[in-house]
C-alpha cells in the first residue's frame, strides 16, 4: 500500500487514541522524535518558541517520544508530558511513545524516512531528528539532530508563504 502524503497517515496520541494526520492538513508540520534525557533535550525550548511564533499562521510541531536511543525516554506518556510542560512550557502536541526504526517502527516514520533519506540511509540516527512537511503533505526536508530548530525559521516561513 502506498501512502500519497503525510496527511493520509494516522498515529496514536499520548492517550493512545488514533489521530489522523489529516487533522493537520493545510498546515506546515514539523515532526520530531523527542526524548527527555538526551543531550539535545534543550531543543524543546526552541521547538516551543517556533511553535508559538508560527502557530497562528498555520504551523504545528508534533513530538513523537522515542526510547530507542540510549534509553533516553523511559517515562510514561504522562511523565513525558509533565516533564516537557514543567521544564520547557511545551504546548505543542506530543504523541504516544513510538519506535522510529526497526520491526516495530511507527508507520509515520516508515513514511517519512522513505521520502527523505539521510547519510544513515533510511534509519533515524538519534533523538531530535526533524522532518518538515509542506501544506500539501509532502516531506520538504529532513534535518539532523544537531540542527538547531531556530535555524529552520526560513524554511518554515517559505512553506507558510507558499
Amino acid at each position: 500500500m502506498s501512502v500519497p502524503n503525510f496527511f493520509a497517515l494516522t498515529a496514536k496520541d499520548k492517550k493512545h487514541q488514533e489521530v489522523s494526520m489529516k487533522d493537520f492538513e493545510g498546515k506546515v508540520v514539523l515532526v520530531v522524535n523527542v526524548a527527555s534525557k538526551c543531550g539535545f533535550t534543550r531543543q524543546y525550548a526552541a521547538l516551543e518558541e517556533l511553535y508559538k511564533k508560527y502557530k497562528d499562521q498555520g504551523f504545528v510541531v508534533i513530538g513523537f517520544p522515542c526510547n530507542q536511543f540510549g534509553g533516553q525516554e523511559p517515562g510514561t506518556n504522562e511523565e513525558i508530558e509533565s516533564f516537557c510542560q514543567l521544564n520547557f512550557g511545551v504546548s505543542f502536541p506530543l504523541m504516544d511513545k513510538v519506535d522510529v526504526n526497526g520491526d516495530n517502527e511507527d508507520p509515520v516514520y516508515t513514511y517519512l524516512k522513505s521520502q527523505k533519506k539521510s547519510l544513515m540511509m533510511s534509519r533515524i540516527k538519534w533523538n531530535f531528528e526533524k522532518f518538515l512537511i509542506a501544506k500539501d503533505g509532502t516531506v520538504y526536508e529532513r534535518y539532523a539532530s544537531t540542527t538547531d530548530p531556530k535555524s529552520l525559521a526560513k524554511d518554515i516561513e517559505k512553506l507558510l508563504a507558499a
